[in-house]
């Protein structure tokens, strides 16, 4: 690969997964809120072991996996439609479908500026959206994976920076901390297929469940 492809691959994970990437990221916690509500997360070190759970063995996890795959089946321009639906099946509350699945549809939506994006479902999942557009673009697979976990951390931690007292070079810290976990799990979903979904961080589902009766929240997840 030429050192201008690199760049140009480099320039568009950048930009698909900024913040400013219409995807509405911003308005979802993950279940972080009622987390924090709840008294599970109280300071920074819990929430650091939190979030390595959600890379290593949660959601993330299953993200990355989802991710890697359909980066495949799309590169090789083959149908979507069932990991699509497994990805969907594998949300088990409302809130963390519609989390998913609004930020997918919108990613592909926004995708639609660099053109070659791949007919999906239109409940598609986040990770299968970005996977199908690298895949079709043909932006390497473990650089995608790396740069959506980043993304996904960044989102939790700046949720995290609106609901406890962890301030914004606390912030640049923790992130600072999982650059590690990040890049090991990136490169163990590079190699992995569907069998490898799986997840049992309990609490956290249980949390992204419990915050759709709270009465006063933040975030839409």
């Amino acid at each position: 690969m030429s050192a201008q492809s690199n760049l140009q691959d480099l320039i568009r994970l950048q930009t698909w997964l900024s913040p400013a990437f219409p995807t509405g990221g911003f308005s979802y916690s993950h279940g972080l809120e009622a987390a924090i509500a709840s008294g599970l997360i109280s300071g920074n070190d819990n929430l650091k072991e939190w979030f390595e759970d959600l890379i290593n063995s949660g959601p993330g996890w299953n993200d990355a996996v989802l991710l890697a795959e359909s980066w495949r089946v799309a590169k090789d321009g083959k149908p979507l439609d069932g990991v699509c639906e497994l990805a969907t099946a594998i949300a088990f509350s409302k809130e963390r479908y519609m989390e998913a699945t609004d930020q997918g549809r919108a990613f592909l939506l926004a995708a639609k500026a660099w053109g070659g994006v791949p007919s999906l479902p239109d409940a598609c999942a986040l990770p299968i959206a970005v996977g199908a557009v690298a895949g079709v673009q043909r932006v390497d697979l473990q650089q995608t994976l790396t740069a959506y976990l980043h993304a996904y951390m960044s989102n939790q931690i700046q949720a995290a920076l609106r609901l406890m007292k962890l301030g914004q070079q606390g912030g640049v810290e923790l992130l600072a901390s999982l650059e590690n976990i990040i890049i090991e799990t990136a490169g163990r979903a590079a190699v992995s297929n569907l069998d490898d979904l799986g997840s049992n961080t309990f609490l956290a589902d249980i949390s992204a469940m419990q915050h759709e009766t709270m009465q006063s929240r933040i975030f839409r997840s």
